[in-house]
């Protein structure tokens, strides 16, 4: 994704949802909501690219460990992990997912349709123009 936003600059808005599949990934739920945490602090991107650097290891000890890595205040983050401050936004995200027919990770829209072709840079780029 960085690649492709390096490539088209300002022709690219990239929006994230989180879409957690805890069936397959059990910690999915609480690491989004770990995202959702350091994104207050102005860490979203930077706790999401360590997430998905370490998706083999996302307990609490670990999502703390990152958080602190990432240079959030550990109080606030731990209070809002606790209180599941943002359980609701994870989960608008995911029913938002489900209702555009998204059934797996990752998924790409491109002016609100589906991009089926595949997930590399190419592929993305060339969709993109075409549909501008």
């Amino acid at each position: 994704m960085k690649e492709l936003q390096k490539r088209l600059g300002n022709q690219l808005r990239f929006v994230f949802r989180h879409f957690p599949i805890i069936t397959l990934h059990p910690h999915a739920q609480n690491a989004a909501e770990a995202a959702e945490a350091t994104g207050v602090q102005r860490r979203f991107w930077e706790m999401h690219d360590t997430l998905f650097a370490n998706q083999g290891a996302l307990s609490h000890r670990h999502l703390e460990a990152y958080a602190r890595r990432n240079g959030v205040d550990l109080k606030q983050f731990n209070r809002e992990m606790v209180a599941h401050a943002h359980t609701v936004r994870v989960r608008e995200h995911f029913l938002s997912g489900v209702r555009s027919g998204v059934d797996s990770t990752p998924a790409f829209f491109i002016n609100d349709i589906r991009h089926d072709g595949p997930y590399e840079l190419n592929s993305l780029s060339a969709a993109i123009i075409e549909a501008t």
